[in-house]
C-alpha cells in the first residue's frame, strides 16, 4: 500500500462527514464568486434603471445575497467544526492503530528503537497528520474551484489582460514547487530532530535518580543542549526556507498586480475595456490569489503531514517478527515438561549467541541456569515463550513445539519474575490485578498472602489503593519484588522463570521473598536464573552455561564433586569452607 493510499484509508469511515464537508466546501467557493458579478451587474445597469425599479432590484439583491452569506454562515461552521472533528476522529483512529502496532511489534524493535522517538510519533506526528486530514482535501477542493471559476469569469471579461495574469499564476507554481522539493528534505530532518529531543528528555528523567546520585546534572544538561541546537538550526533552517518561500510569492504576486494595472490601464486607454470592467476584474484578482495563498500556505502543512505519516507509516508496515502460525493451537491444561533440542539463537549485533543447546525438564521440577554474565541464561529463557524465536532446533512443551501455540495461549501459561521489577502507574490493587484482570478482590488478597505482602499492604493508610508511583517508585526493591510474585501468584501460571529475581534484594528482604518463590514454585515447572548460588543448592538439577554451551550439569553435590566450573563459583562466594564441606559429603555419599 502506497503512503497516499495508506493515508485515504482512515477516511473511510468517516466518507458522510468528508462528502458533506466537500458539498459545504462548493457552496462556499460558489457564494464569494457571486459577489463580484453581483456588482458587476449594478454597475452596467443602475444608470439606465428607472430610480423605483433600481431600489426595488437593489433590494431583492440584497436579500438575496444576505440569504448566500446566511447559507455560507452555516457551511463554514460545518466545515471549521465537523471538518476538525473528522480530522480529530482520524488522528484518534491512527493513534489506536500505531499503538496497537507497538503492542504487536518484537522484542526486537524495541531493542533496536528507542522509546522517546516512539513517543514523538505517537504525540507530535500525529497532530500534524491530523491537520492535513481536515485541512488537505477542503483547501485543494475549494482552492481550485475558486481558481478554475475565477479564472473562466476572468475570461469573460478580458481574455488577453487574463492570459498575461495566467503567465504570472504559472511562474508562482513553478516556484512553489521547486522550494516544496526543499521543504519535503528539510521537514522529515525536522521531524528526526525533534524526535532526538523527545528520546533525549524521555532518557534523563526516566534515569532521573541515577543522574543525581552521580550529580551528573550538567552532563545531562550539556547532551540536552546538544540535541536541541540540533533541532534549532534544523528550524532555523526550515524557516529561513519558508522566508524565500512566501516572500519569493509575495514578490511575484505584487508584479501580478503592476501588471494588471499597468496593462488594464492601457487596455482601458485604448478602449478594449471598461472601466467598470476592470474595477470588477481587480475584484476577481483578489479571488484569484486568496486559493493560490491558501494552496502556498497548505504546502507547508503539507510537507509536515506528510513527514509525519511516513514516519507513521514505516511503523505500520513494520512486520512483528513473532507472530501466530496459520491454525495455531490453544493450550489445554499444561502439565508444564519441557524440552530444548539442538538450540541455536542469535541476535543481530551479536552472531554467536547458544549453540545446540540441549535439555529436558520434567513437569513440577525446578532446573537452575547458572553460569557467567553474556553466556546466554536469560536468553534460554527470553526463548520459551518466544520473545526470541530460535535459530535452529525446537523447543517444545509437552511435547509441542512452541510455535505451534498461539502467543497469547503460551505466554498465559508461563510466569516471570525479573530483577528489574516493572509496575504501573496505579494502586497496589492494579498491579497485582494486572496478572488476572478478571480476578476477585478476595483472590487478590489471595495472591498477596501467598507472597507476604499482605500485612505491609495492610499497614499501608489506603492499603489496596496505595498509589505505587511511576515504576513503583515509592515502595522498597523488596516490597516491589513481592507485588510482583503475587502478580504470578494470581496469574496461576504451570511453568515458572524466575529471572535473578532475588538478587537485588537486602539479606532480610531476600528471606521473605525466597519464602514467597518457594511456595510460588510448588508444583510447577520452574526455571531459576541464579548467581547467588545458595537460593539454587536444592533446585532439582543445575546447568552450568558458557559462552552459549552447557558446560556442566548436574545436582548441586555432583556439580561440587566435579570440581568444574560451578564449584569454582561456589567457592568465591564462600571462600572455600562450604566447597570443602559439600564435597567431603558428596564423596562420602
Amino acid at each position: 500500500m502506497s503512503i497516499v493510499q495508506g493515508f485515504l484509508h482512515y477516511y473511510k469511515p468517516y466518507k458522510r462527514l468528508f462528502y458533506t464537508d466537500m458539498v459545504c466546501a462548493v457552496l462556499v467557493s460558489m457564494i464569494d464568486l457571486v459577489f463580484p458579478q453581483a456588482l458587476n451587474y449594478l454597475t452596467k445597469n443602475f444608470l439606465v434603471t428607472q430610480t423605483g425599479e433600481f431600489i426595488a432590484i437593489i433590494g431583492y439583491l440584497g436579500a438575496g445575497m444576505l440569504g448566500l452569506y446566511l447559507l455560507r454562515y452555516g457551511c463554514q461552521y460545518y466545515i471549521t467544526t465537523w471538518g476538525h472533528v473528522m480530522g480529530a476522529r482520524m488522528e484518534s483512529d491512527m493513534r489506536q492503530d500505531l499503538f496497537e502496532q507497538f503492542q504487536r511489534l518484537s522484542f526486537s524493535y524495541y531493542d533496536r528503537n528507542n522509546t522517546g522517538e516512539m513517543m514523538s510519533k505517537v504525540v507530535s506526528d500525529l497532530f500534524d497528520i491530523s491537520e492535513l486530514a481536515h485541512h488537505g482535501p477542503e483547501n485543494i477542493f475549494i482552492s481550485c474551484l475558486k481558481l478554475a471559476g475565477s479564472f473562466v469569469l476572468l475570461l469573460f471579461i478580458h481574455v488577453p489582460l487574463t492570459l498575461l495574469l495566467f503567465a504570472v499564476a504559472l511562474s508562482m507554481t513553478w516556484f512553489s514547487y521547486y522550494q516544496n522539493k526543499k521543504m519535503k528534505v528539510i521537514f522529515m530532518e525536522n521531524r528526526q530532530r525533534i524526535a532526538a529531543v523527545n528520546s533525549q528528555v524521555q532518557d534523563s528523567l526516566a534515569g532521573i535518580r541515577v543522574i543525581k546520585s552521580f550529580a551528573n546534572e550538567e552532563l545531562e544538561r550539556e547532551k540536552f543542549r546538544r540535541s536541541n541546537e540540533e533541532f534549532l538550526d534544523s528550524k532555523e533552517r526550515v524557516y529561513k526556507l519558508m522566508g524565500r518561500f512566501h516572500a519569493g510569492n509575495g514578490l511575484l504576486e505584487g508584479v501580478l498586480y503592476v501588471l494588471v494595472l499597468v496593462s488594464g490601464s492601457y487596455f482601458v486607454s485604448q478602449g478594449q475595456l471598461a472601466a467598470t470592467d476592470l474595477a470588477v476584474y481587480a475584484l476577481y484578482i483578489a479571488i484569484f490569489l486568496n486559493p493560490l495563498d491558501v494552496l502556498i500556505l497548505f504546502s507547508e502543512q503539507f510537507q509536515k503531514g506528510y513527514a509525519g505519516f511516513r514516519r507513521f507509516a514505516e511503523v505500520m508496515q513494520t512486520r512483528p517478527e513473532i507472530v501466530d502460525r496459520e491454525q495455531a493451537l490453544e493450550m489445554a491444561e499444561v502439565q508444564g515438561r519441557l524440552e530444548y533440542e539442538n538450540v541455536s539463537f542469535a541476535y543481530e549485533d551479536n552472531p554467536a549467541v547458544l549453540h545446540q543447546v540441549n535439555f529436558t525438564v520434567e513437569a513440577g521440577r525446578t532446573v537452575a541456569l547458572v553460569g557467567p554474565s553474556g553466556g546466554g541464561k536469560t536468553t534460554i529463557c527470553s526463548l520459551l515463550p518466544r520473545f526470541y524465536d530460535v535459530i535452529e532446533g525446537a523447543i517444545r512443551i509437552d511435547g509441542q513445539d512452541v510455535r505451534e501455540w498461539k502467543l497469547a495461549s503460551l505466554r498465559s501459561a508461563i510466569g516471570l519474575v525479573q530483577q528489574d521489577v516493572y509496575l504501573f502507574a496505579g494502586t497496589i490493587r492494579d498491579n497485582i490485578l494486572y496478572g488476572r484482570p478478571d480476578a476477585t478482590d478476595s483472590e487478590v488478597v489471595a495472591a498477596a498472602k501467598q507472597a507476604n505482602i499482605h500485612e505491609f499492604i495492610n499497614s499501608l493508610e489506603n492499603g489496596y489503593d496505595t498509589y505505587v508511583g511511576e515504576r513503583g517508585v515509592r515502595l522498597s526493591g523488596g516490597q516491589k519484588q513481592r507485588i510482583s510474585i503475587a502478580r504470578v501468584f494470581l496469574k496461576n501460571p504451570a511453568i515458572l522463570i524466575l529471572d535473578e529475581a532475588t538478587s537485588a534484594l537486602d539479606n532480610e528482604s531476600e528471606r521473605h521473598i525466597q519464602k514467597a518463590l518457594e511456595q510460588l514454585a510448588k508444583e510447577r515447572t520452574t526455571l531459576i536464573i541464579a548467581h547467588r548460588l545458595s537460593t539454587i543448592r536444592h533446585a532439582d538439577e543445575i546447568i552450568v552455561i558458557n559462552e552459549g554451551r552447557i558446560q556442566e550439569r548436574g545436582t548441586h553435590g555432583e556439580l561440587l564433586a566435579k570440581n568444574g566450573l560451578y564449584a569454582h563459583y561456589y567457592g568465591m562466594q564462600f571462600a572455600g569452607l562450604d566447597v570443602e564441606n559439600d564435597m567431603n559429603s558428596s564423596t562420602s555419599s
